[in-house]
């Protein structure tokens, strides 16, 4: 199962996908999207505003990195 991540710096989303096409998209939570096929899998996750949403996670963990 291959996985592709992007960003898009310009519109500041991060998507994670692997290949299939998307037949339902369900927001999970605000600016959170995933994306199914036709059998009800998972074959995407979409983060609106990545920057600010993973904030929160990417500067300590970031921190706990430099630090070892």
């Amino acid at each position: 199962m291959n996985r592709k991540v992007t960003y898009d710096e310009e519109a500041d989303i991060l998507y994670i996908a692997r290949e299939g096409e998307e037949v339902r998209v369900e927001e999970v939570s605000p600016g959170v999207n995933l994306e199914f096929d036709a059998q009800g899998e998972l074959i995407g996750i979409e983060v609106l505003r990545a920057s600010v949403m993973l904030k929160e996670v990417a500067v300590p963990l970031l921190r706990k990195v430099g630090n070892t």
